[in-house]
Parts: structure tokens; sequence; C-alpha cells
């Protein structure tokens, strides 16, 4: 488990009211160790424990879980088995940390098919937590299908005699009714998998998906950090407009400033290369004369610093840059995180860092980054107009997710 330090998240991140989860992988894990496959479950279950408690240590407000799905019964006897004796452990185990950390449980999912003892515990789980739903919400999908939910919420309908119901009325007869945050904001599937399998499609509406390949065993309170930490990145729009100004740069006039300071930087004109840098950054992040010069003049300390491999006055430039960019653009960076990424990119470039420092810097996924970051990578080792060309099509690129 990560200590409370590494679970700190850079100030300004938005955080997912709610993540779910599919807890998949724990079969191919078992296999890939020569193990039975309950032993990849115990295994999986160590790791959602972990994870659990990391959801609510990053402010994240609902964390759902899928553990059983309504066509897992067709799996083998023993290993249904095997799963129900380990939920009856992890009930145990659980029940006095949802009234310590003021958890509220909730059971998402048929309840006519489950051992008849865990179906009571969870009854009285969720009867006894019901109070603590403004703090947290553990929402753990058991018999869970997302065919079944929407056909079970239409027969609720049809008992409660309803002719007609608008959007607002339906999602009360879902099994997340009465949750402040029933809809779905960061989905997470683990083992490579790139499909949602039915979680929710009624809360999932909206919500933005981040797949990893890691087995769910291997994926740990950090890499859940990560997680959110892209889900902070974008840009959620929910079919309307973007509530944030962003940068309005010229692609042509940026990549021709970067061009000639790099020129001017090589041959050593150390005031004619001043001067480029600050109108770079007046042009490129569209600041006042004044801050453009602040934060060029920073710029260009921290660039000739990183020519003569000065790494820590170098990164203390760049903290300087930073801080005025944050300020002034709002962006949910830490100058000293951002610094440091920029350090390293220089001393150990490639397109996978560049792409990191991109999507960090402008607060988009590194998905969404990519191509942005291939033209930019070609761009470095490029030279005369072909650079040139280059650099205006990666300006162009990541003036197309950041405008």
């Amino acid at each position: 488990m990560a200590n409370n330090d590494e679970m700190v998240l850079p100030k300004g991140t938005k955080v997912p009211n709610h993540v779910a989860i599919i807890l998949d992988g724990n079969r191919r894990w078992a296999r890939a160790r020569g193990l039975e496959p309950w032993k990849g479950h115990a295994a999986g279950y160590e790791a959602v424990k972990k994870l659990s408690r990391a959801s609510r240590d990053l402010g994240v407000h609902t964390f759902t879980v899928w553990a059983f799905s309504t066509e897992n019964w067709e799996r083998p006897e023993v290993e249904v088995k095997e799963i129900m004796k380990l939920l009856r452990h992890g009930l145990d185990e659980m029940e006095p940390d949802l009234h310590k950390e003021h958890v509220r449980l909730v059971h998402l999912g048929r309840k006519d098919r489950l051992p008849k003892d865990v179906m009571e515990h969870l009854a009285r789980l969720e009867r006894e937590t019901k109070k603590y739903g403004e703090e947290h919400v553990f929402n753990m999908a058991l018999d869970y299908g997302g065919h079944d939910e929407i056909v079970r919420a239409i027969n609720k309908v049809i008992k409660n005699k309803k002719t007609e119901v608008t959007a607002k009325d339906f999602e009360k007869y879902l099994d997340t009714a009465d949750q402040l945050y029933p809809y779905v904001d960061l989905f997470i599937r683990t083992s490579g998998e790139q499909r949602t399998s039915g979680l929710l499609p009624w809360q999932l509406d909206y919500a933005e998906y981040y797949f990893v390949q890691d087995h769910l065993p291997d994926f740990s309170p950090e890499m859940l950090r990560e997680a959110v930490l892209d889900f902070s990145r974008r840009r959620r729009r929910f079919g309307g407009n973007d509530a944030e100004k962003h940068l309005g740069f010229n692609p042509a006039i940026v990549a021709d400033l970067e061009v000639r300071w790099r020129h001017q930087l090589s041959i050593g004109e150390k005031e004619k290369f001043r001067d480029l840098v600050v109108r770079y950054v007046k042009e490129h992040y569209g600041l006042s004369k004044s801050l453009a010069r602040e934060a060029g003049l920073a710029m260009a300390r921290a660039l000739v610093h990183g020519q003569e491999k000065d790494w820590d006055k170098a990164k203390e430039a760049l903290e300087g840059l930073y801080g005025i960019l944050q300020k002034t653009l709002r962006l949910a960076f830490e100058p000293e995180v951002i610094a440091r990424i920029e350090i390293d990119l220089w001393k150990n470039g490639s397109e996978e860092s560049l792409r990191e420092y991109l999507a960090e810097k402008f607060r988009f996924s590194t998905f969404q980054a990519a191509t942005a970051a291939h033209l930019g990578w070609l761009a470095q080792t490029a030279e005369g107009e072909k650079k040139k060309d280059y650099l205006e099509k990666f300006y162009q690129a990541l003036k197309e997710r950041v405008a």
C-alpha cells in the first residue's frame, strides 16, 4: 500500500467523484504462475482492499467494483465456491473498516441467487452503513449484469403502474438510486481488455475510459493515482462547449520563433536568443508583455543552463517559468513536477517521455498527446526546412488539443 505522501495529488487536480473498475485478469495472473484460479481471485481481493482505501485517500467519493457477473455462475463449481468463500471473508474483514472510515456499502445486482448467508450479511451491512452515504460509497456489483439491471428497473416501473417515465424518473429504479454520484466519471478495466462488458450501461453515459495492461493483482494504488491524473487532464464537454478558455497561438509563428531561438542559442548570440524566447513565450501562451518578459527570461536561463548541463539551475529556472504559467493559465500542474519532467526529457529524451511531458503540461491524456509527441520527436532529429515543417505540424497538432 502506498503511503499518504505518495497519494498526494498536484493542486488543482480534478478528482472523479465516481470511479468504477472491472476486476479483470485474476485467473490469467494465476495461470501464468502455475496457480489455481481462486489463488488469483485471492490476490485480486488483496489488490481491491488497497485500491478502495487509496481511492478515498485520493478524494474519490464513490468507488464501484464489479466482482461477480450474472454470467460468472457458468464457471466451474469449485471456482464459484471459492469465490463465495472469499466473499464471506471479505465481508467479515471490511465490516469494521466501513464503520471506522464511514463508508456506505451498496450491493448492485440480483438479490435472489447469492447464498443466503452472504445475502443476509450484505443486506445488514447496507442497512447499517446507509447513514454514511454523504461521505463515501463502496458499490459492490455481485451477480450483476447491465442488461439485467435495466430489465429489473423496467419491471419495477411496470409494478408501480407507471405508463410514462422521464430519464430522471428511471434513475430511481436503478441499483444506484438515491446515491449522490450515481454516474461514473472514470471507468477502469484491467488486464488489457477494452470493453465495458455491460457494467452500469446507464450510469456510464459520459464516463472517461482508462484501460491498463496489468492484471488486477498487479494494479497498484500508484497506478490508480496515475489513472486519476490522466482523468484530470481530459476536457469533458458533456456534449456542450468548453467552460474554459484555451490557447489560441499561431502554429506557423511559434514554429518559426522556435527555429530562430534554437539557432541563436547554438551560435551563442545570447541577446538575440533571449529576445526571441520572450517573443516565443508571448505568442505561444498568450501572456501580457510584462509577464512574457519575466517568463521568457526564465525559460532562456533554463535553456542556457541546460546547454551547459547545469541541471539544478535549469530546473530552478523552469520552476520560475511554470510558476507564472500555472497562475496565468490556471493549469493543474505543479511547477516543480513539470520542471523535473522537462529536465528528465532534456537528459534522456524519447518520444514516450515527450508524450508524458506534453500530457502533464497541457492537461490532456497521454493517448491524446501521441500525435503531437510523434511530430515533436521527428522535429528533434530533422534539419533545415524539414525541422521547421515538423515543428509547425507539431504545434498545429498541439493546438488542436488545447485550443
